[in-house]
């Protein structure tokens, strides 16, 4: 009886631990996401914005599956020189943002 108390209580810890970890990843990612909207000229709060929610949806899950994590890291704080061309979301940041220069012309 003891082990079995043991093992599960392993398996929690397992659990919980996997969960900080997802979310630690999960926080990361959002933080990376934000700052290369920032250097792509773009405002960040698009993130919160009804109109491209479906977009900054698809943002997010290519930015939570990146495999440049560290190349990101290094380039966001200026250590690599070069374009974001590493980044699986560089053309839609693009796109976003003509697409938001186009609106305030019009406007």
């Amino acid at each position: 009886m003891f082990e079995i108390n043991i093992a599960i209580i392993l398996v929690i810890a397992a659990a919980v631990l996997v969960a900080l970890f997802l979310k630690y990843k999960a926080s990361s990612s959002e933080k990376r996401m934000m700052l290369m909207l920032q250097c792509a000229g773009l405002d960040p709060e698009i993130a919160n914005q009804a109109d491209t929610e479906t977009i900054i949806k698809e943002v997010r899950r290519r930015c939570r599956k990146c495999q440049s994590e560290d190349l990101c890291e290094r380039w966001l704080a200026g250590v690599e020189d070069g374009s974001n061309i590493f980044c699986p979301n560089a053309e839609v940041f693009r796109e976003l943002k003509r697409a938001g220069q186009a609106r305030a012309t019009v406007l």
